[in-house]
């Protein structure tokens, strides 16, 4: 039996990468840990994973190594995003996440946040097409693995920047796949994206497109792929709490039987295990990574609400705890 989306290839300038899977779960700040990759790829053994935005600057003076020298250890593809605006800096980060096994370097130029913004990253770099072309051109001749991209239609809702000029730039300097995101720097994460606009950059290239933004269900992806003709769509939001879901809108691209979002006994298990998990890599401060990611999965069930509530306020992991175990005898 055919499957409908063959394996797509990408070639870096040494090394050929291979993805199995046309949904790619997108790097998120302060959620996509190894702990929650895990959890992801439990449901989505073949897709493209990603570790958070890695500050290239915060790893040359020496810190920031624990997301990259996690990578050995994982199972699957697992790119690294990195970010900043000097391109020398970029090249010695994505040499060393090369190093400890990076199945691909990606280049962040759309975070809004202000925080990556005010130093020349992410998204500011939609303002200077020259200086993104130069960073893309020296990390991908410096190393030998795929070297992509991932950024937004402009730096307003003017649109001063023409996003096929801009992502042509990209290609031609090196990049081996563009993820574009349908809103602009300036809409941060309001209105619509904008898959029309997606569809006119795709049209324009030659390297793989993916579509990001507003895919969060499988009939979303399908429609998406549909408007954009973009080769795969990225999951960012709406996997918080639900790190099923990229396995789910893979199994419908790949035409296989979509599994049942797991219920609020299973949710619950979730909550628990990720905590658990995340108490052992970092002792108590684990419990304040954990809340948000308790209050996003614990949803949708009688009670949920009033338990949330109780999750976020926890003073100690035994709390937490036991908060959960009580819900899942009242889910009994």
């Amino acid at each position: 039996m055919t499957r409908p989306f063959p394996d797509l290839t990408i070639q870096g300038r040494g090394v050929e990468r291979t993805l199995r899977s046309r949904v790619l779960q997108s790097p998120l700040a302060g959620v996509s840990d190894q702990v929650f990759r895990k959890l992801v790829r439990r449901w989505a053994p073949d897709a493209l994973l990603f570790t958070e935005m890695v500050s290239a600057s915060v790893l040359k003076n020496g810190n920031g190594h624990r997301k990259i020298e996690e990578l050995p250890t994982e199972k699957g593809p697992i790119g690294v995003q990195l970010f900043d605006h000097n391109p020398q800096t970029m090249v010695e980060a994505a040499i060393r996440a090369e190093a400890f096994g990076a199945f691909l370097i990606d280049i962040n130029m759309g975070c809004p946040v202000h925080k990556i913004t005010r130093k020349g990253g992410g998204s500011e770099l939609l303002k200077n097409p020259d200086l993104a072309e130069k960073i893309v051109c020296k990390v991908a001749n410096a190393v030998q693995i795929p070297v992509t991209v991932k950024t937004r239609l402009s730096s307003d809702q003017k649109g001063s920047l023409d996003p096929i000029s801009f992502a042509l730039r990209i290609q031609n300097a090196g990049a081996q796949l563009l993820t574009l995101h349908g809103r602009t720097r300036t809409q941060g994460f309001s209105g619509k994206s904008n898959w029309e606009a997606i569809s006119k950059v795709k049209s324009a290239l030659k390297i793989p497109v993916i579509a990001n933004g507003d895919v969060q269900s499988a009939n979303d992806a399908f429609r998406c792929l549909s408007i954009t003709g973009a080769d795969g769509v990225m999951i960012g939001r709406g996997s918080m709490g639900a790190p099923w879901l990229v396995g789910q809108i893979d199994c419908a691209l790949q035409g296989k039987q979509v599994f049942e979002t797991p219920g609020p006994k299973e949710r619950i298990y979730l909550a628990l295990e990720q905590l658990q998990e995340l108490l052992e890599k970092q002792g108590e401060h684990g419990l304040l990574v954990a809340r948000k990611h308790m209050s996003w999965t614990c949803k949708d069930f009688p009670g949920a609400n009033k338990l949330r509530h109780a999750l976020v306020r926890a003073k100690t992991p035994k709390e937490a705890i036991t908060l959960l175990e009580k819900q899942l005898l009242l889910l009994s």
